[in-house]
């Protein structure tokens, strides 16, 4: 697969406000960057964006998260390893990455309030809402990630 375009050389004033947005959502939101790893990442699984798993499993390796939950994360609900903030924060991004099917469902909304402050319930929706627009942009470009050593074929 080959990049299609570099976005940021093509409309960097456009770039530049994505990126003012997600200094907003990510950096100044004051939510857990362990969290929002989780969130950026569980959203990037789902919409199947390499770029974003990639750059999301390195960044929560760097905050010190563990590879089994790393590992787990697209299996989250059966997994006694996330809290109980964490499961309320990744329905909620399941929910708003898929909303054409779940409609932002009442019973995830119903988790997320009951472990998030309003004021929380917002800025991890713009969290939410920007890792899938960044999605877009890495998907439909098709930005490629850093390829590491290459590994023999067993």
């Amino acid at each position: 697969m080959n990049m299609r375009l570099n976005f940021y050389a093509a409309a960097p004033a456009a770039v530049k406000a994505m990126v003012e947005l997600s200094a907003v959502a990510f950096e100044g939101s004051g939510l857990e960057q362990s969290l929002l790893e989780l969130v950026k990442t569980r959203a990037s699984q789902i919409n199947r964006c390499a770029f974003c798993i990639h750059m999301h499993t390195r960044e929560a390796r760097a905050l010190g998260e563990t590879e089994e939950r790393l590992y787990l994360l697209d299996a989250w609900r059966e997994s006694s390893l996330y809290t109980a903030r964490e499961r309320a924060a990744l329905a909620w991004t399941e929910a708003l990455t898929e909303v054409a099917r779940t409609g932002a469902a009442d019973e995830d909304y119903a988790l997320l309030q009951a472990h998030l402050t309003p004021e929380e319930q917002v800025k991890l929706t713009l969290a939410i809402t920007t890792i899938n627009a960044w999605n877009r942009f890495a998907i439909g470009f098709r930005s490629q990630h850093p390829k590491g050593p290459a590994r023999a074929a067993a």
